[in-house]
């Protein structure tokens, strides 16, 4: 079942006649089955994609390989370029990129420790970044996340919605 958060903001997308579409990384493909449980996905859920290894990154959203090094697959840099290369592939209204740390083994340091998450959000030509640091094990680092991401789209909704109608 979908955190309470999860299902106010697939509530409020579809009572808005939004589309969502994800690109995840750490959370892999963990967000997009949490907001499929919601009843609203049908109105609301277009799809997402799953790049949890870089090379992914590189042949299928054609991030650059230059990027990912100078900057690691796991930076608000390369979350950036997920989110702007996911509105190619899958129109929706919002477009949403996760990566991060959620255990040891990746390019964590102690400026970027585990459970640090980078998300960025577009939506209807605005562009909005995150860098939070959860605590806990992967699963609680990546509940905190998707549950985070959920706070920040209906954080925007109102301010954007808002001024799309009154063009």
């Amino acid at each position: 079942m979908p955190s309470e958060v999860v299902l106010k903001c697939s509530k409020e997308l579809a009572a808005r006649k939004l589309s969502i579409a994800f690109v995840e990384s750490a959370t892999a493909g963990r967000l997009c089955a949490e907001f499929s449980l919601c009843p609203e996905s049908g109105q609301t859920l277009k799809g997402g994609l799953v790049c949890y290894d870089a090379s992914l990154k590189e042949t299928i959203l054609h991030v650059p390989k230059d990027m990912i090094r100078r900057f690691t697959p796991e930076s608000a840099e390369v979350t950036r370029e997920l989110a702007d290369r996911l509105q190619i592939f899958i129109p929706a209204d919002l477009h949403v990129a996760v990566t991060g740390l959620t255990c040891p083994g990746g390019s964590e340091n102690a400026e970027k420790p585990v459970g640090t998450m980078f998300i960025h959000l577009f939506m209807k030509g605005k562009s909005l970044a995150v860098r939070e640091v959860f605590s806990g094990d992967a699963e609680a680092v990546v509940m905190g996340c998707i549950d985070r991401i959920a706070r920040l789209i209906l954080d925007e909704i109102p301010q954007n919605t808002a001024v799309a109608h009154e063009q």
